[in-house]
């Protein structure tokens, strides 16, 4: 063997050794993240799994609980449900024994440990009793398409710095504690399709912003303390499932986009008359506006829309007679018109009874009033 080819092979040998050397120290750090953050949730039940850094994470079977899939040992995505769902709706910043995580848990910390994991598309964190404000370098994940952070006892504003998140496609921050303004942060450029807010305090304007996201899907920031007028949402052509019930809106109702499947407003302050072009929303399945101050009569086409299976107007100012001949869908499985200020006779179509309908119409002068 020349001298050439003993420093080529001796070379080849040592690449060898340097790349999977190289490897192995990859995973090994990847295993020391994920064994860190097991350390920040104080040794949850659900991670009893990953023992050691000498565990292969990448290579356990995933349950419903727990997930971690690698790609070129990076772990690319990352599941844990734990067994701390938020029970009431008080809290005051401070540990709370046997629902949140310790005193001694540091949110800050935790999304610091978080961040080196750079290659992260998918991270669900739901149930776990992580408490405190939510760290701004939360953009530093910045390949997240799915960030699911739920039911926890997250609280403060909404870091805007999310906005930066380019690659975000579902954010899910709902069943928490977060209070002021949600912020302007949204822009044309997101790729966001499902928005979920619900079930925090927050409060003020519903963003205008938002109406610039046209990729949404689902936009769902019910029971908040959301307050002030709606701007039309027909502009977002993508969107199918709205839910704002359960805050403090106080316009009129807003225009829709012809795709919407699944719309709730109930328990706000809306008022004046139920749009007529609802009555052209032929995706429409389900449709809940009960509990405001709308008047006027539903529009007679809403009934018979080709998908509609839910339809609730209970506790409005609804007046006038409802029409003689009015027809159902076939789909149409419930409909509320109760407590409002109907006058007249109910219509056939809706007294027919059936074991797959459900109406109620009581509250009102209607002749011929059931409820089955």
């Amino acid at each position: 063997m020349g001298h050439r080819d003993l420093v080529l092979l001796l070379c080849s040998a040592w690449c060898v050794f340097y790349v999977g050397r190289c490897g192995a120290e990859l995973q090994s750090s990847q295993t020391q993240v994920l064994l860190q953050l097991k350390k920040h949730l104080e040794y949850p039940k659900q991670l009893e799994i990953w023992r050691d850094r000498w565990t292969d994470l990448c290579s356990i079977s995933s349950s419903a609980q727990v997930n971690v899939t690698c790609k070129d040992n990076f772990v690319t995505e990352l599941t844990i449900l734990g067994d701390k769902p938020v029970k009431g709706r008080d809290f005051d910043g401070f540990a709370i024994p046997n629902q949140t995580l310790s005193q001694s848990f540091s949110m800050d910390s935790f999304v610091a440990t978080l961040a080196r994991l750079t290659s992260l598309r998918v991270l669900f964190l739901v149930s776990l009793g992580m408490w405190g404000p939510l760290p701004d370098r939360i953009h530093r994940l910045g390949a997240l398409e799915h960030l699911d952070l739920s039911s926890n006892y997250l609280y403060g504003s909404i870091p805007p710095k999310i906005c930066t998140m380019v690659n975000l496609q579902t954010l899910g921050l709902g069943d928490n504690f977060f209070n002021g303004t949600i912020p302007s942060f949204f822009n044309s450029s997101s790729n966001l399709t499902v928005l979920s807010l619900k079930n925090n305090k927050l409060k003020g304007p519903f963003p205008t912003s938002i109406h610039s996201v046209t990729t949404l899907t689902e936009i769902d920031m019910s029971s908040n303390q959301i307050s002030g007028r709606l701007l039309e949402f027909s502009v977002l052509s993508s969107l199918e499932e709205l839910d704002l019930r359960e805050n403090k809106l106080e316009s009129e109702l807003p225009a829709m986009p012809k795709g919407l499947i699944r719309l709730f407003l109930s328990r706000n302050s809306f008022s004046g008359e139920i749009p007529k072009h609802y009555g052209q929303l032929n995706r429409l399945q389900k449709l809940d506006v009960s509990f405001n101050a709308l008047t006027g009569t539903a529009p007679a086409e809403l009934f018979s829309l080709p998908n509609i299976s839910y339809m609730n107007f209970a506790s409005n100012m609804l007046n006038g007679p409802l029409q003689s001949h009015l027809r159902c869908s076939s789909q149409l499985r419930f409909v509320d018109i109760s407590y409002n200020r109907l006058v007249g006779g109910l219509p056939s179509s809706l007294r027919t009874e059936s074991e797959n309908r459900v109406v109620k119409s009581d509250g009102n002068c209607l002749s011929g009033s059931v409820q089955h």
